[in-house]
């Protein structure tokens, strides 16, 4: 059962991760920003996203008590509607 996921979105020069509900931004939680230039190795990307990945796991471990499985490290695409430069 899914009960939130992580959303990262490049917005201007912005990489921005959120912690959203399954089938929608509205509502999105703001974990945090870094430029673009710092990810574009793909090392720092990897980084940033455990780093995030910890975050929302924190948050659904504090309100289920259980921590999450990520059963791809490497994350799903967004949905076409939530790609950058939509709405």
């Amino acid at each position: 059962m899914q009960v939130g996921r992580l959303a990262m979105r490049v917005e201007g020069d912005f990489w921005v991760a959120y912690y959203a509900l399954p089938d929608t931004m509205e509502g999105a939680l703001f974990l945090g920003s870094i430029r673009m230039a710092f990810v574009q190795d793909i090392a720092a990307k990897e980084t940033f996203m455990a780093l995030m990945r910890d975050a929302v796991s924190d948050i659904v471990k504090g309100h289920t008590g259980i921590a999450p499985e990520w059963p791809d490290p490497h994350g799903t695409p967004a949905p076409e509607h939530e790609r950058a430069g939509r709405t």
